[in-house]
């Protein structure tokens, strides 16, 4: 247990809603009153993003996660496998609960699984990752304008949309953060 006056951003904490993170920490001392504390949390599980209110010192459940680097190995019927890279320990996560990540899942990235009482709670990819075009429409001659693109399709079934002058068989890199297309490879 922690006082809600040392919760910070960034921390995670096990309230009866649910597991929550701290995402803003705002401590009131109005002029009349006693001390409160506001903060934004959001939920782990769904994503919801809620305002909370405290009472300034009130004791409030702190969530350790583990963050661990796992490998991805492969997919099948019962969903994502990855390798725990300490202890070498095999670990399946549904399709539901890796989510948007699936599209940017190459075999053998390493990603941060977060753990929470030995359940992962999401999916952390890294800043960009490198994946090979597997489907692509070839760039008309006239289309050459400048900043011109046209979508392909990559070898994990995401597509995003590229320069003109990107063909089947070639390796780009990709933001995991917003999707867009970086540089070929």
């Amino acid at each position: 247990m922690i006082s809600t006056n040392d919760a910070r951003p960034g921390m995670a904490l096990d309230l009866p809603e649910g597991l929550f993170a701290v995402l803003e920490y705002q401590h009131v001392k109005p002029g009349k009153g006693k001390a409160f504390v506001r903060m934004k949390l959001k939920n782990l599980d769904t994503g919801a993003v809620i305002d909370r209110t405290f009472r300034a010192g009130e004791n409030v459940q702190q969530a350790v996660i583990d963050r661990r680097e796992h490998q991805f190995l492969y997919r099948d019927d019962l969903g994502y496998h990855f390798m725990d890279l300490e202890t070498y320990a095999q670990l399946a996560i549904p399709e539901e609960e890796v989510g948007e990540a699936a599209g940017y899942l190459a075999d053998g990235l390493v990603v941060i699984l977060p753990m929470y009482q030995g359940n992962p709670i999401s999916v952390e990819l890294p800043a960009s990752v490198e994946l090979e075009v597997v489907e692509a429409e070839p760039g008309v001659k006239g289309d050459r304008v400048s900043g011109a693109t046209k979508p392909v399709t990559l070898s994990t079934g995401l597509v995003v949309q590229v320069p003109l002058f990107v063909e089947a068989g070639d390796v780009v890199k990709v933001d995991t953060r917003t999707g867009d297309y970086i540089t070929r490879v």
